[in-house]
């Protein structure tokens, strides 16, 4: 068995050290003090150098949070309990597990413990080369050779390798080399090379086509609840977020992994391919090797497909034949002379990782855009499927694709050009892995099978109506706040004219405020009501300056009576969104269209702002809108949507310079979509329809911290003291033969209680509990 190299000198030690997760890692990268970001950094590039395989971005989470010790223990030191860990075998149909679940393997004896590091499809269709049929490449799950994709109501079933890094609880739950070697040559539980094929079972085809970090979240929030929000974890989730609400720990989970993906993309001794790390200097020890799967070999890939596109048929009147080819990089290097023992265990992750990574510079370098001089197209079809499928297509000078690193799909979309005898809803075909070389870390937006359009917000929706009352639920618009008016259902606005009388046209508002700042002079108000027009309308009022665009009030009016009363509803945790604490409920919808830039109290005009607004102001009012308050806009109408016209070449720069500034700032993010037969974007992508690519805008939620007040020292005014840290409560291991005190079991039982375990736990064996503290840094 291969020993860890010692961890280097100053590297987070977990259950010895203070947690690695602070509640600015929730937060973002840019919300990290720089010493926590140099500890994070440090970690992460020692646990891609410490690990044989890539580092996924989920599997790199799980080291921050579960504690994996890289003097070799892994997470054997960890109090998790790896009998609760779903159960996988060769062969079967199970549930889908996504890379970075901690499983166990069936052995027929003792169990096999591993973290699953790597996933991709495996379909057996393939040529002698690596190439596969067209049909494969980007095909959803549970597609067929026919052309047909799952209908909305179906549960796909998809073959998909998995890759377990069978040492990573470290020598004393893990088997012997022998024992390994001896469960690769029955085939029953592990394949030849260590690995475990299953047909992996989705839920929807919306959930086959998630990315791996959603997916991964959504994993952790219910199939792996229990080891999420275990007390033996360094640091719980529900410390750091202070909340134990599923939506908010959700949100907390996305914005975690997308911190952590920033820094391993910011390390300088990492390369990533998608959501997988791995060392450069692995990159170039490639490129200087002479053997197996080294320089010549990756040279040899990269002209395969350069030569692959090359017309091999007759020609007819002198027109060159055209010619594609998908090539899957798996099954391609298993045709190499001497590679098999290269690609058993991990290794075979981290072979896929660096060859992938070896044709994407030769596309960069010596083509434009993909296309080469010899007249062949190269570019990435699935970054899923065989360890990724690259298309070569000649001639390939007629194609205009984007990125040629973004899978576009091209060999399912052209298999299925004839229309599936089944309605077909899919996500995009790429699979569930990201689509381009820097990592999917944007949340994915809720799938909306309609055309891309200015679609407006939420409705007011109707409670409760009886004999003595209507109650209705109203998210405020900005109109509303500006023009100062109420808008009335017309079945309130049809009883109010016959209940008002001549003398008396006056209808109250009584305003309930809870929790939240408002004069006593608009608690009641006398408004104008206008019944004529449709719909009708309380006018003159005053709206507190608390009220902002999104705000749902509910709403009240006994039947017969001239007065409503509204109420707002307090948020169970106020949260923060793009910035701005917000304590009661809203509405998504409402808050992303109607809190753009250039727009407030007094005016909502664009006059005035610059490009990077303007472009986030564009989004965020044209774009569709999805439910959970994303919006997607098709990135080639940007310039007539912000400008009305045809913009100058100097303002279409600097539109395309501040989209840039934005994705690359994660305040915009970059997703595909597909065009439909009268011209209109659509998201999720269509298989059938040629794909586009879109921007979107993902709010930032995140909860609100309270600041803990600042003490002042009159003594020490001239100099600031320094910045308070919180550090949760913690495990820590003890030294051998040490026992922890009575006031540390008890402050261990209290926390768990905190955390939701009602009767408690007792300390595990070998640990003493820090109780939470302040630090000054």
């Amino acid at each position: 068995m291969t020993l860890a190299p010692p961890a280097p000198s100053g590297v987070w030690r977990p259950y010895i050290d203070e947690p690695l997760l602070t509640p600015a890692v929730v937060d973002g990268p840019d919300a990290l003090t720089a010493p926590d970001l140099d500890r994070l950094r440090r970690y992460l590039a020692a646990l891609v150098s410490a690990r044989r395989g890539p580092v996924h971005t989920a599997v790199a989470f799980n080291a921050v949070y579960f504690g994996y010790d890289l003097d070799g223990q892994g997470y054997g030191g960890s109090p998790l309990d790896p009998d609760a860990f779903p159960v996988v075998t060769l062969g079967e149909c199970i549930p889908a597990i996504p890379v970075g679940a901690m499983v166990r393997i069936a052995t027929g004896s003792q169990p096999l413990y591993a973290e699953v590091v790597y996933k991709e499809g495996r379909h057996p269709a393939t040529g002698p080369l690596g190439d596969v049929p067209e049909w494969i490449s980007g095909a959803p799950a549970g597609a067929e050779r026919d052309g047909t994709a799952p209908g909305p109501d179906d549960a796909p079933v998809r073959r998909e390798l998995l890759v377990p890094d069978v040492h990573a609880f470290g020598d004393a739950l893990s088997l012997t080399d022998a024992q390994l070697g001896r469960l690769r040559l029955q085939q029953r539980w592990i394949d030849r090379n260590g690995h475990v094929v299953v047909n992996a079972r989705y839920p929807s085809p919306g959930t086959a086509g998630q990315d791996a970090l959603t997916a991964y979240t959504d994993y952790l929030l219910h199939e792996a609840r229990a080891q999420l929000l275990s007390p033996a974890v360094p640091v719980s989730l529900v410390d750091l977020v202070a909340t134990n609400d599923d939506a908010l720990l959700h949100g907390a989970l996305v914005r975690m992994l997308r911190t952590i993906a920033s820094v391993l993309n910011s390390c300088e001794q990492l390369r990533c391919w998608g959501s997988y790390a791995l060392p450069r200097s692995a990159l170039a020890a490639t490129w200087q090797d002479d053997g197996p799967l080294g320089r010549g070999d990756m040279s040899r890939l990269a002209t395969s497909l350069q030569l692959a596109g090359q017309a091999a048929g007759p020609r007819r009147r002198g027109m060159p034949a055209t010619t594609t080819v998908h090539t899957a990089i798996g099954p391609w290097l298993t045709t190499v002379t001497g590679a098999a023992p290269l690609l058993s265990g991990v290794d075979y992750a981290a072979a896929i990782c660096r060859a992938n990574l070896a044709v994407a510079d030769v596309v960069r370098g010596e083509s434009k855009d993909g296309l080469f001089a010899n007249g062949t197209r190269v570019c990435l079809d699935d970054a899923f499927e065989g360890g990724g499928v690259w298309r070569s297509r000649r001639p390939g000078a007629e194609e205009t694709t984007a990125d040629p690193l973004i899978p576009s799909g091209l060999g399912w979309r052209a298999a299925s050009q004839p229309p599936a005898p089944r309605p077909v809803r899919t996500a995009p075909a790429t699979g569930p892995e990201p689509r381009s070389t820097a990592p999917t870390d944007q949340p994915s937006p809720a799938p909306v099978d309609a055309p891309l359009g200015a679609t407006g917000p939420a409705q007011p929706e109707l409670l409760r109506v009886s004999d003595s009352e209507v109650v209705w639920r109203l998210p405020l618009r900005l109109a509303h706040v500006m023009d100062g008016f109420l808008p009335l259902r017309p079945l309130i606005a049809d009883e109010l004219r016959g209940a008002l009388h001549r003398d008396d046209t006056r209808v109250r508002l009584e305003l309930d405020h809870e929790g939240g700042e408002i004069e006593e002079s608009q608690r009641v108000q006398d408004t104008v009501p206008e019944l004529s027009g449709e719909p009708g309308r309380l006018s003159g009022i005053d709206w507190p300056l608390t009220f902002f665009p999104g705000i749902e009030l509910l709403l009240q009016w006994p039947r017969g009576g001239r007065v409503v009363r509204a109420t707002t509803m307090l948020l169970e945790t106020p949260v923060i969104v793009d910035g701005d604490e917000i304590r009661h409920r809203y509405s998504k919808e409402i808050l992303t269209r109607e809190s753009t830039p250039g727009s407030t109290r007094d005016t909502d005009s664009p006059a005035g702002l610059g490009e990077r607004d303007l472009v986030m102001r564009a989004v965020r009012r044209c774009g569709l809108l999805t439910v959970d308050g994303h919006a997607l806009l098709d990135r080639s109408a940007l310039p007539l949507t912000v400008y009305g016209q045809p913009p100058a070449a100097r303002q279409a720069t600097a539109l395309e310079a501040a989209v840039d500034e934005l994705i690359a700032a994660a305040r915009l993010y970059p997703v595909v979509g597909s065009r439909d037969h009268d011209g209109r974007p659509r998201y999720p992508a269509r298989p059938d329809e040629p794909a586009i690519p879109l921007i979107g805008y993902a709010p930032v939620v995140i909860p609100a911290q309270r600041a803990a007040p600042a003490a002042t020292d009159p003594g020490h005014r001239w100099h600031p003291a320094p910045k308070p840290h919180q550090v949760h409560g913690f495990l820590r291991r003890l030294s051998p033969g040490a026992t922890p005190s009575n006031a540390q079991r008890a402050a261990y039982q209290q926390h768990c209680r905190k955390l939701g375990k009602a009767d408690g736990w007792d300390l595990p064996s070998g640990y003493t509990f820090v109780t939470e503290h302040t630090r000054a840094r």
